[in-house]
């Protein structure tokens, strides 16, 4: 359709299910930026370490990546700082409707959040359950107390429910998991004081 000025209006495009871990990954980073826009905090996805093989130089301004290969195992996907802490977390979604599968995060990550913790850190998931249109925060103490007390080869969803916080989707910020930081670890004053000034 066309408005009388030549501008299209173009039909909204229908939403693809199987791109819904960018959807979690888009919302993530849209909260990250607004804590670090209003100097609350910084955090970052991390990059994956790839070592390239080959490039095509197309002009002197542009290249592409031919072959390349990832360095190593990752650990986690975001890390930074908050109030003085540390701060680093997984983001994981599952279309599973009774529980989230172990398999969907790898024994190096849950000794990696296992360390993170360990060394005074704060560690946790973030995990969507996509038939539920759900998502929660599960403090890393919690994920290692199920590790350690379940042979367990899923968390179900009645755990989350008991023992994770909802993130509730708001505009901004998008998925404030920063609240519950504070609600778990520092009384929940400093947040709401923070937020009040911006």
């Amino acid at each position: 359709m066309n408005y009388p000025n030549g501008v299209k209006l173009h039909k909204q495009k229908q939403i693809n299910y199987s791109n819904r871990g960018m959807v979690l990954e888009a919302d993530l980073n849209e909260t990250n930026n607004y804590y670090l826009v209003n100097d609350i905090a910084v955090i970052h996805k991390k990059p994956t370490p790839i070592t390239i093989k080959k490039v095509d130089y197309i002009s002197p301004q542009k290249a592409k990546i031919k072959d390349a290969y990832f360095q190593k195992a990752s650990t986690t996907d975001y890390n930074g700082i908050y109030r003085g802490k540390y701060i680093d977390f997984e983001a994981k979604e599952t279309k599973d409707k009774n529980c989230f599968p172990l398999r969907n995060i790898h024994e190096h990550q849950i000794d990696h959040l296992r360390k993170i913790i360990k060394h005074g850190g704060i560690g946790f998931l973030i995990v969507r359950f996509v038939n539920y249109n759900k998502t929660f925060f599960l403090d890393g103490k919690d994920f290692m107390n199920f590790l350690k007390n379940n042979k367990r080869k899923s968390i179900p969803y009645s755990y989350f429910n008991e023992k994770g916080y909802i993130l509730e989707i708001k505009y901004n910020p998008r998925l404030d998991y920063l609240k519950i930081i504070d609600e778990i670890y520092f009384k929940g004053e400093y947040y709401e004081e923070k937020i009040s000034k911006n």
